[in-house]
Protein backbone atom coordinates (compact mmCIF):
# COMPACT_ATOMS: atom_id res chain seq x y z
CA UNK A 1 0.00 0.00 0.00
CA UNK A 2 2.85 2.37 1.08
CA UNK A 3 4.95 1.31 -2.03
CA UNK A 4 2.06 1.69 -4.73
CA UNK A 5 1.02 5.28 -2.54
CA UNK A 6 4.57 6.69 -3.74
CA UNK A 7 4.91 5.38 -7.13
CA UNK A 8 1.61 6.80 -7.81
CA UNK A 9 2.25 9.83 -6.29
CA UNK A 10 5.37 10.43 -8.21
CA UNK A 11 3.77 9.19 -11.26
CA UNK A 12 1.08 11.46 -11.00
CA UNK A 13 3.54 14.74 -10.13
CA UNK A 14 6.08 13.66 -13.53
CA UNK A 15 4.80 16.25 -15.67
CA UNK A 16 4.94 18.66 -13.28
CA UNK A 17 8.67 17.43 -11.98
CA UNK A 18 9.72 17.95 -15.11
CA UNK A 19 8.96 21.47 -16.49
CA UNK A 20 11.63 23.21 -14.38
CA UNK A 21 14.30 20.94 -15.21
CA UNK A 22 13.80 21.34 -18.87
CA UNK A 23 13.30 25.16 -18.41
CA UNK A 24 17.09 25.32 -16.84
CA UNK A 25 18.33 23.41 -19.96
CA UNK A 26 16.41 25.47 -22.78
CA UNK A 27 16.26 28.62 -20.53
CA UNK A 28 17.99 31.98 -22.19
CA UNK A 29 16.61 34.39 -24.17
CA UNK A 30 13.96 37.35 -23.74
CA UNK A 31 12.85 37.88 -19.15
CA UNK A 32 8.75 37.78 -18.45
CA UNK A 33 8.82 41.03 -16.83
CA UNK A 34 11.40 42.88 -19.81
CA UNK A 35 13.50 44.40 -17.38
CA UNK A 36 10.86 45.78 -15.61
CA UNK A 37 10.80 46.96 -12.39
CA UNK A 38 8.25 47.11 -9.31
CA UNK A 39 9.11 49.50 -5.78
CA UNK A 40 12.96 49.44 -7.68
CA UNK A 41 13.03 46.01 -7.79
CA UNK A 42 12.82 43.44 -11.01
CA UNK A 43 9.62 42.30 -11.20
CA UNK A 44 10.73 38.77 -11.51
CA UNK A 45 14.15 38.77 -13.09
CA UNK A 46 16.17 37.13 -15.75
CA UNK A 47 15.85 33.91 -14.70
CA UNK A 48 12.16 33.70 -16.21
CA UNK A 49 12.13 33.47 -19.72
CA UNK A 50 9.13 33.24 -22.58
CA UNK A 51 12.07 30.32 -23.82
CA UNK A 52 12.13 28.49 -20.37
CA UNK A 53 8.16 28.83 -19.69
CA UNK A 54 7.28 27.49 -22.62
CA UNK A 55 10.15 24.55 -23.26
CA UNK A 56 8.77 23.53 -19.57
CA UNK A 57 5.51 23.67 -20.58
CA UNK A 58 5.59 21.63 -23.32
CA UNK A 59 8.63 19.27 -21.76
CA UNK A 60 5.63 18.51 -18.73
CA UNK A 61 2.99 17.85 -21.14
CA UNK A 62 5.06 15.23 -23.58
CA UNK A 63 6.18 13.80 -20.47
CA UNK A 64 2.09 13.16 -19.45
CA UNK A 65 1.19 11.99 -22.99
CA UNK A 66 4.30 9.89 -22.98
CA UNK A 67 3.21 8.10 -19.73
CA UNK A 68 -0.22 7.35 -21.13
CA UNK A 69 1.81 5.28 -23.69
CA UNK A 70 3.53 3.27 -21.53
CA UNK A 71 1.02 3.10 -18.61
CA UNK A 72 -0.72 -0.47 -19.44
CA UNK A 73 2.93 -1.69 -19.52
CA UNK A 74 3.87 -0.06 -16.42
CA UNK A 75 0.63 -0.61 -14.06
CA UNK A 76 1.18 -4.67 -15.55
CA UNK A 77 4.41 -4.80 -14.59
CA UNK A 78 3.58 -2.85 -11.03
CA UNK A 79 0.26 -4.74 -10.47
CA UNK A 80 -1.33 -1.92 -9.93
CA UNK A 81 -3.01 0.88 -11.58
CA UNK A 82 -1.58 4.22 -12.62
CA UNK A 83 -3.15 7.36 -13.43
CA UNK A 84 -3.30 8.23 -17.43
CA UNK A 85 -3.81 12.11 -18.45
CA UNK A 86 -5.95 14.09 -19.96
CA UNK A 87 -4.56 16.73 -22.11
CA UNK A 88 -6.15 19.72 -19.80
CA UNK A 89 -4.69 17.75 -16.84
CA UNK A 90 -1.04 17.22 -17.82
CA UNK A 91 -0.76 20.72 -19.34
CA UNK A 92 -2.46 21.97 -16.21
CA UNK A 93 0.21 20.27 -14.20
CA UNK A 94 2.86 21.33 -16.85
CA UNK A 95 1.95 25.47 -17.00
CA UNK A 96 0.83 24.96 -13.37
CA UNK A 97 4.52 23.75 -12.34
CA UNK A 98 5.64 27.03 -14.41
CA UNK A 99 3.66 29.62 -13.02
CA UNK A 100 3.87 28.42 -9.46
CA UNK A 101 7.58 28.71 -9.89
CA UNK A 102 7.02 32.41 -11.76
CA UNK A 103 4.92 33.20 -8.47
CA UNK A 104 7.72 32.63 -6.17
CA UNK A 105 10.55 34.27 -8.08
CA UNK A 106 7.72 37.73 -8.13
CA UNK A 107 7.94 36.86 -4.24
CA UNK A 108 11.43 36.47 -3.77
CA UNK A 109 11.52 39.87 -5.21
CA UNK A 110 9.64 41.28 -3.06
CA UNK A 111 11.49 40.21 -0.09
CA UNK A 112 14.29 41.52 -1.70
CA UNK A 113 16.01 38.26 -2.40
CA UNK A 114 17.84 38.52 -5.71
CA UNK A 115 17.84 35.70 -8.14
CA UNK A 116 19.03 32.25 -7.05
CA UNK A 117 18.62 33.30 -3.41
CA UNK A 118 16.95 30.57 -1.04
CA UNK A 119 13.85 30.79 0.55
CA UNK A 120 12.86 27.98 1.99
CA UNK A 121 9.57 25.89 2.06
CA UNK A 122 8.47 28.41 -1.05
CA UNK A 123 11.54 27.33 -3.27
CA UNK A 124 10.48 23.26 -2.84
CA UNK A 125 6.69 23.48 -2.81
CA UNK A 126 6.02 26.35 -5.21
CA UNK A 127 5.60 24.67 -8.31
CA UNK A 128 3.47 21.58 -6.75
CA UNK A 129 1.01 24.24 -5.72
CA UNK A 130 0.65 25.84 -9.13
CA UNK A 131 0.60 22.55 -11.01
CA UNK A 132 -2.09 21.48 -8.37
CA UNK A 133 -4.10 24.30 -8.44
CA UNK A 134 -4.30 24.57 -12.51
CA UNK A 135 -4.23 20.88 -12.77
CA UNK A 136 -8.04 21.23 -10.99
CA UNK A 137 -8.45 23.92 -12.58
CA UNK A 138 -8.38 22.49 -16.12
CA UNK A 139 -9.52 18.72 -14.86
CA UNK A 140 -11.33 19.11 -11.95
CA UNK A 141 -12.79 15.34 -11.75
CA UNK A 142 -9.74 13.38 -12.95
CA UNK A 143 -7.74 15.55 -10.25
CA UNK A 144 -10.21 14.80 -7.32
CA UNK A 145 -10.25 10.94 -8.66
CA UNK A 146 -6.16 11.25 -8.54
CA UNK A 147 -4.94 13.58 -5.41
CA UNK A 148 -6.73 11.56 -2.81
CA UNK A 149 -5.91 13.25 0.90
CA UNK A 150 -2.94 10.10 0.89
CA UNK A 151 -1.89 10.98 -2.03
CA UNK A 152 -1.60 14.85 -1.57
CA UNK A 153 0.40 14.12 1.41
CA UNK A 154 2.49 11.71 0.01
CA UNK A 155 3.26 14.63 -2.47
CA UNK A 156 3.71 17.19 -0.32
CA UNK A 157 6.12 15.21 1.62
CA UNK A 158 8.39 13.55 -1.11
CA UNK A 159 8.22 16.61 -3.06
CA UNK A 160 11.07 18.99 -0.93
CA UNK A 161 13.29 15.77 -0.44
CA UNK A 162 13.14 15.52 -4.47
CA UNK A 163 13.60 18.94 -4.77
CA UNK A 164 17.12 18.83 -3.01
CA UNK A 165 18.46 16.22 -4.30
CA UNK A 166 17.47 16.95 -8.28
CA UNK A 167 18.84 20.42 -7.26
CA UNK A 168 22.28 19.59 -5.40
CA UNK A 169 22.90 17.02 -8.47
CA UNK A 170 22.23 19.94 -10.99
CA UNK A 171 24.64 21.98 -9.31
CA UNK A 172 27.05 19.89 -9.22
CA UNK A 173 26.75 18.65 -12.55
CA UNK A 174 27.18 22.70 -13.61
CA UNK A 175 23.49 23.00 -14.89
CA UNK A 176 23.18 25.63 -11.39
CA UNK A 177 24.62 28.18 -10.16
CA UNK A 178 23.41 27.26 -6.62
CA UNK A 179 22.35 24.34 -5.08
CA UNK A 180 18.86 24.76 -4.33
Amino acid sequence: MVVSLVVTAFWAMLPAYIPNNAAVLAGGGRPIDGGRTMDGRRILGDGKTWRGTAAGTIAGLAVALALNVVQPTVSSLLGFSLPTFPLAAGFGLALGAMLGDIGASFLKRRTGRERGAAFPGLDQLDFVVGALVLALVFAPAWFTATFTLPLLTVVLVMTPVLHVVTNVGAYVLGLKNEPW
